[in-house]
């Protein structure tokens, strides 16, 4: 701390801004990094922010995103980061270091060792880019026991009230991310950065502040300086380390900081013979870019697809054929080709003392909450607000049941007598339960999704809002919000992972049919997560204008209560189907378990009736044994991902697992956090059935039943009848038939020669 204080004193005394400079740890290799820290201080860096490399930085640009999963690859860890820093420290680095990173790893290796092994190793404080302020607070006293500074984040968003906090917490610095930032290269603020300052300044009690966001010539940096005790640059040393030659790294970010500072620190000088006369090169790929346009080619399965964002209408119709190999979108992310949220914003969240304690809740138990940047923050707020008043309004719910005949609500429940008598054949004498189907797959668009994005979009309207993004995996989501856009007149992005691209073509199709715009997620894994993580980047850039409607019930409060809301018709409608068909609530309801909204749609109005079990049901993939499934209830622990605290599927590190199901709707390392509270308190149950299994169960319908169902929904069946072997004649189950599965024939057409075998299930046709 003590340092930090020492540095921008200096700078202060001799009258001048300082200069904060940031790289990522272990890009592009682990060995390299501590010179590149000792080549920022030879040329005149006052501090050093050394980025900690997450999997899913929600708050970096698609290309930051790269290094992040680059220096990953390469093993880098908390530890690798602490160790860069002994490693420049015994070279000689004097100037202070803090970490830079997000929560989840933080919480993985443990607050009181992290800062233990941060003060031995040399670091003098943190900045955690989604940490929300309560949790700040109390972070930020643990570092004061240790003489580490916690650095805050300001953004043009924030609150006068929450700015207060903020720079109450304030000891070295305050790190203020402007989105406005500086314009063009003639070094001419943008208007609103002064007042930004101003506002800063006014409540800082003299704490220097630090500005983020578009530097990069000597000019800014002057300009910038007028207003602010210090200024950050990060992506143009990005820049500078990419174009350097291989070996000229170090020397060419030296050179870089000495442009900016017109200050050499000739004692570790990598020009002036520094490190022994050694410079070691550094080549990092940080630059944002991704034009949204060209070819994907890679394998997925047995049928590959290229996705192309060439005019279908220009080629023979024969290549336009999804089935010979081609998926057209609208576009191709490599990641978002604007500023990542981290050149824009800061990562606390409103303290619980702002919020209005009419409105609802934002935990269920430890999970919930809103880890998110603060740009996002006001627009939670007016969407908490929003739908806080939609929800106590009966005109608005007289609006939406107005739309049930569209949607073809209420949808049926009826027993399925076939595979009732399927388990019967097999069960102990007087057991095997009745089977129910609660039909969602017959809803318009063939899945519950419509329920939800109905909802949504009736609420963006009463909000104001003129555009809709969302994010999908198997489709239905994407295809249930474009549909509502087009009954609206509303214009629609549908952010898709590559892969969920290749392997849901039709619904690509249809999403496009609908007049919706489709854009291929070519970053990370390439599946549901990764358009989460898209999605959420595009959400900011227009926040005035657009709404996110966010399929599954994750994501920061209010998101995963909004859903359940808009959801919990199912478990509404079952309650009363049941009830005239057989005079009494069901014994039991399962669902199928991915994100989790049609299993708190089914599970919720439930949630107070002791009687009924509740069975949620994973993606098991290949097995929970294996690294290849998507169980995160059943094999996850407690975490931090894409704004909420539940259980995810992470590593000793807390680095998120990549994740495998062969239905795309189930394929994500999160759980809703609803969810995550029935686990702890052993309300809900939740098991996994794995790939072969989820075959069984969608054989078994479709044969049975006549009704082809969603791969999603297939684990459903098949840990049904699992279930119904262990409970009595005269009980009841009841499935959420989430969704119909026209989507899947051909996966599992592709799937079938290898899980077929396993099952004895030959269609070779």
């Amino acid at each position: 701390m003590e340092g930090l204080k020492a540095a921008f004193a200096r700078a202060k005394r001799e009258k001048r801004s300082a200069l904060v400079t940031y790289t990522t740890a272990g890009y592009p290799t682990i060995d390299e990094t501590p010179d590149v820290l000792l080549a920022m201080e030879a040329g005149g860096a006052d501090v050093i922010e050394l980025g900690s490399p997450f999997t899913d930085p929600i708050a970096d640009g698609p290309t930051i995103q790269g290094a992040n999963t680059q220096a990953l690859k390469n093993g880098t860890t908390t530890t690798s980061c602490l160790n860069i820093v002994r490693q420049a420290r015994s070279r000689g680095l004097k100037a202070p270091v803090l970490l830079m990173g997000y929560y989840n790893p933080l919480l993985a290796y443990g607050e009181e060792r992290i800062l233990r092994d941060a003060k031995a190793a040399g670091v003098n404080g943190f900045i955690m880019v989604d940490l929300p302020p309560e949790e700040a607070v109390r972070f930020r006293h643990h570092c004061t026991n240790y003489g580490l500074s916690y650095v805050p984040l300001i953004a043009p968003a924030t609150s006068e009230k929450r700015m207060k906090l903020l720079c109450g917490i304030a000891d070295s610095f305050i790190y203020v991310v402007s989105r406005m930032g500086v314009t063009g290269a003639t070094g001419v603020l943008s208007s609103g950065l002064p007042d930004l300052l101003d506002r800063v300044h006014k409540f800082s009690g003299g704490i220097p502040a630090a500005v983020g966001f578009g530097v990069s010539t000597r000019e800014h940096f002057v300009e910038v300086g007028k207003v602010a005790e210090g200024v950050v640059i990060g992506s143009q040393i990005i820049n500078t380390l990419k174009k350097a030659p291989m070996g000229e790294g170090a020397k060419a970010v030296e050179e870089y900081c000495y442009s900016i500072t017109q200050r050499r620190n000739t004692q570790v000088s990598q020009t002036n013979g520094g490190s022994n006369g050694v410079s070691h090169g550094v080549s990092t790929d940080a630059n944002r870019n991704g034009d949204g346009s060209g070819w994907i080619s890679r394998e997925n399965g047995e049928a590959p697809k290229d996705i192309s964002t060439d005019d279908p209408t220009k080629q023979p119709a024969g290549e336009s054929d999804p089935s010979n190999g081609t998926v057209h979108v609208d576009a191709v992310s490599h990641g978002t080709d604007g500023p990542g949220l981290a050149d824009q914003l800061e990562a606390l969240n409103t303290n619980d003392d702002e919020k209005d304690p009419e409105l609802m809740p934002s935990r269920f138990g430890e999970f919930g909450g809103q880890y998110v940047p603060e740009s996002l923050m006001d627009c939670l707020a007016e969407l908490e607000k929003g739908f806080d008043d939609a929800r106590n309004d009966p005109k608005f719910w007289e609006e939406f049941r107005s739309y049930y005949p569209y949607m073809s609500r209420p949808s049926s429940l009826h027993r399925a007598d076939r595979l009732t008598e399927h388990v019967r054949k097999t069960a102990p004498i007087g057991m095997g339960a009745n089977i129910y189907l609660k039909r969602e797959d017959l809803n318009h668009t063939g899945s519950h999704k419509i329920n939800n994005a109905m909802g949504q979009v009736l609420l963006a309207r009463r909000l104001g809002k003129t555009e809709i993004i969302a994010e999908t995996g198997a489709g239905q989501h994407g295809v249930a919000s474009a549909t509502v856009c087009a009954r609206f007149g509303m214009k629609c992005t549908v952010y898709m992972g590559s892969e969920d691209v290749r392997r849901q073509a039709l619904n690509v199709f249809r999403m496009k049919l609908l007049g919706a715009t489709v854009v291929a997620v070519e970053a990370g894994s390439c599946t549901l997560r990764d358009a989460v993580n898209e999605a959420m980047r595009k959400w900011v850039e227009k926040l005035d204008t657009t709404h996110y409607i966010i399929g599954s019930a994750i994501g920061p409060h209010p998101f995963p209560t909004i859903v359940r809301t808009f959801q919990s018709v199912i478990g509404s409608e079952t309650k009363q189907q049941m009830q005239e068909q057989t005079g009494r609530l069901p014994d039991a309801v399962v669902a199928c378990v991915g994100g989790g909204s049609n299993a708190a749609g089914m599970f919720h109005p439930f949630s107070n009736d002791p009687s009924v079990k509740l069975l949620g049901v994973e993606a098991g993939g290949d097995g929970v044994d294996t690294d290849r499934h998507s169980a995160t209830l059943t094999g996850g622990k407690p975490g931090v991902l894409h704004g909420v605290r539940t259980y995810i599927l992470q590593n000793a590190e807390g680095q998120i697992n990549d994740t495998h199901s062969v239905s795309a709707g189930l394929d994500y390392p999160g759980v809703g956090p609803e969810l995550s509270g029935w686990k702890d308190t052993e309300r809900a149950k939740f098991i996994a059935a794995t790939d072969a299994e989820a075959f069984i169960g969608f054989r078994l319908l479709s044969e049975l039943e006549g009704i082809i169902p969603a791969l999603e929904t297939s684990h459903a069946i098949f840990g049904t009848v699992e279930l119904a072997n262990t409970m009595k004649e005269d009980e009841n189950i009841v499935i959420c038939l989430s969704g119909r599965g026209d989507k899947d024939v051909q996966s599992v057409a592709e799937e079938l020669p290898k899980i077929g075998p396993k099952i004895g299930w030959d269609l070779r046709f």
